[in-house]
Order: structure tokens, then C-alpha cells, then sequence
């Protein structure tokens, strides 16, 4: 058993699986919040908290760098909060007005007076999960990855906070002013959620980048909230959506050749193509059955004040056959045969010969149709 969770491929999927657990955790609430942009900002301020914490304190790894990076992250959407909250501009204006001006300046300390500090910027954004096993820590008398030690005490972090704290997250996310009448201080509830998806970002980077962590963070999180409107369902889904998104991209990384980390991020986005056409009430399929079913709907509408009109006008035998509803309502006769049998299930009309004729039920129901069309044609054109 200790020889294979020490492989290489074991290390791997270890790595990443902490990452979309982690993230799946805190990015189903992020997105329930209308926070999910947020991981942007979080993602890019990173870089410069790294950099101050080293002018401070001298750390380029380490919990005082981990921290650094971690309050930048907040300081970052909290910074777009208050920018927001003048009013002066949107909160999307605010997030995309402050992390790039500090990601910015975190680059340019790094080019000016960090030349030494051996952190290259593609490594924090991109990352590169095939690396993580040259890095190793021992616990228990097994040698794990560094990355994955340090994102499995965060993974517990981020599942004890949501375990102690989830009926005020669940209110919170819902219905903030009802969690502030009850007393739960969303705002605090939301800093704490913020802040450990910052520590979280600047763990991952050593694994698989902060941007694409980004991936974890929201694209699960968004299937599974396409597939269920119950929180832990949604919670669940996003967790096994990230699990495996894992581990279908190593293995198509490694057939392909091509990048681990860009290649699970790229499987989370097959999850969520599936939810966009499987989805039972949002998605693609669901969609144009309802289209369907409504354009069947219509069409009998159409029927019923079309049988109605010339119920009782000389004009009754030559209208109200099939052959009249394919030339005057301009139907296939395929389509002409569905809605009349829809009709006729549903008791809608009757038949007599080749006529047809509503029912008690088809009058009163084509009745209300012509009044609401009545009403409506009364109203101001602007009201309408």
C-alpha cells in the first residue's frame, strides 16, 4: 500500500484530487453567493502578497508566505467590496479595476527587486501538477508531496469550516437578510468563506496553478448546480464532477502527451457540456422538449378557436376537416394528424366522419382562449 500511494501516477491523482475537493468545497458556495469572479481576484493578488511577504519577512515558502499571499487574496475582493459599495462603480468595474492593478504590481516587484526570489510567474498562474512528486515531506513514514500535504490540512479546513457552519452558509447563501435577522452576520460568514478560498489559491499554485485551480473552484460547482437544486446534492455532484475531472485528465494526458493540469481542467468543462445537455430542467435536451411540448400546445390552442370560429357558420363542412386545417392553417398533414390526435386523447374535440367538433371540455377551454385574446387586443399597445 505505501508503495503505491509513493508512485508517481498515486502522487498525481493524489494531488488533484485534494485540489477539486478543495475546491468543489468552497466553489459551491462561492457560486450560490454570485461570488465566483472572486477567485479571479483572489487568484492574480496572490502573486503580490508573495512578494511583500518576502520583503518583510525574508520567507518564500512557508506559512508566512502562505499568509501573505492569503490576506493580499482578501485584501484584494475586499478592497473591490468597498470600491463598490461608494457607488461610483459596478462590482464587476471594482473586481476588474483592482486585481489586475495589483497582480500588475506584484510583476513589477518581482522584475525590480526580487530578480532572486525564483518565482516564476507562469508557475503560479499555470502550474504543473506532473512536477509534484520532485517535492516530498514525510508523515506517517510515507513520502507524500509537499503540495498535497499542505492542500490536505486546507481541504480539512475548508470541510470542518462548512460542517461547523452549514446552516449559516446554506441561510446565508440564500437569503442574507433573513441570516442577518437571525443573527448569523453573513458578512463574516462570507470574509471567512473568501479568505480560505485565498489560502486555498496560494496552496494549489504549487500544484496546478492558480488559474487553473480556478477551474476546480467553478466549473464543478456550475455543473452541479445544473443538475440539482438541493444543496447537498449540488455540493455532491461538484465533488464528484472534480474527482473525475482528476482522473479522466491524467489519463488522457498521459495517452495524448500533453499537459496533466490542462487536461484535467479541460475534463471539468466536459462535465459541465454534459450538464448544459443533460440537465433535467436547464439543459439543452430539457429545453427543447419544453419547446416542443409548447409548440403542441399552441398548435391545439390554434385548433380549438379554429373549430370554434366555424362551429356554427355555413362554412362548417369545408372547414372543419383535416384537409381545411392543412391549407388554412398551413400544417403538414403529419403535423395536422398529431394535434388532432392530441385533441381527440385529450377530449378536446370529437369526430364525425371526416368533420370534426369540439366538445364540451374543447368549447369552454377554446372559450377562455378567445376572451383572454379579447381582453389582451383591448389593452394599450404599450401594455401588452
Amino acid at each position: 500500500m505505501s508503495a503505491l500511494l509513493q508512485s508517481v501516477p498515486a502522487m498525481i491523482l493524489m494531488t488533484g484530487a485534494l485540489v477539486a475537493l478543495s475546491g468543489a468545497l468552497l466553489g459551491t458556495f462561492l457560486v450560490l453567493r454570485g461570488q465566483s469572479m472572486a477567485s479571479d481576484a483572489i487568484s492574480h493578488a496572490i502573486v503580490l502578497g508573495i512578494v511583500l511577504a518576502w520583503f518583510v519577512t525574508g520567507a518564500r515558502s512557508g506559512p508566512l508566505a502562505v499568509g501573505g499571499a492569503a490576506l493580499a487574496g482578501l485584501a484584494s475582493v475586499l478592497g473591490a467590496q468597498a470600491l463598490a459599495r461608494t457607488r461610483l462603480m459596478a462590482q464587476d468595474a471594482a473586481l476588474g479595476l483592482v486585481f489586475p492593478a495589483m497582480f500588475a504590481l506584484g510583476v513589477l516587484l518581482i522584475n525590480l527587486n526580487a530578480r532572486n526570489l525564483h518565482l516564476d510567474i507562469d508557475t503560479v498562474l499555470l502550474g504543473e501538477i506532473g512536477f509534484v512528486w520532485l517535492e516530498t515531506k514525510t508523515l506517517l513514514g510515507l513520502e507524500l508531496p509537499a503540495a498535497a500535504v499542505t492542500l490536505g490540512v486546507v481541504a480539512m479546513l475548508n470541510a470542518g469550516f462548512i460542517t461547523l457552519f452549514w446552516k449559516e452558509l446554506k441561510l446565508a447563501s440564500f437569503d442574507p437578510g433573513l441570516a442577518s435577522a437571525f443573527g448569523f452576520r453573513p458578512g463574516l460568514i462570507g470574509a471567512v468563506l473568501l479568505a480560505l478560498t485565498s489560502a486555498t489559491a496560494v496552496a494549489a499554485f504549487d500544484a496546478v496553478g492558480v488559474v487553473l485551480f480556478m477551474a476546480f473552484l467553478i466549473v464543478p460547482p456550475v455543473t452541479g448546480l445544473l443538475l440539482s437544486r438541493r444543496l447537498w446534492a449540488m455540493l455532491a455532484i461538484a465533488v464528484g464532477s472534480g474527482l473525475f475531472s482528476v482522473g479522466a485528465g491524467y489519463a488522457l494526458a498521459i495517452r495524448w502527451d500533453v499537459s496533466i493540469g490542462g487536461m484535467m481542467a479541460v475534463a471539468t468543462g466536459a462535465g459541465l457540456v454534459v450538464a448544459l445537455v443533460a440537465a433535467p430542467r436547464s439543459g439543452l435536451v430539457a429545453a427543447l422538449i419544453r419547446r416542443r411540448l409548447l409548440r403542441d400546445e399552441e398548435r391545439l390552442n390554434t385548433l380549438l378557436i379554429h373549430l370554434a370560429s366555424h362551429s356554427d357558420t355555413p362554412d362548417r363542412a369545408e372547414e372543419c376537416t383535416e384537409a381545411a386545417f392543412v391549407e388554412h392553417l398551413h400544417w403538414t398533414r403529419d403535423d395536422a394528424r398529431a394535434v388532432i390526435l392530441s385533441g381527440l386523447d385529450r377530449g378536446l374535440i370529437r369526430r364525425d366522419g371526416a368533420l370534426f367538433s369540439l366538445t364540451e371540455a374543447g368549447a369552454a377551454r377554446a372559450g377562455m382562449l378567445m376572451r383572454a385574446h379579447d381582453r389582451r387586443r383591448a389593452l394599450p399597445p404599450d401594455t401588452r
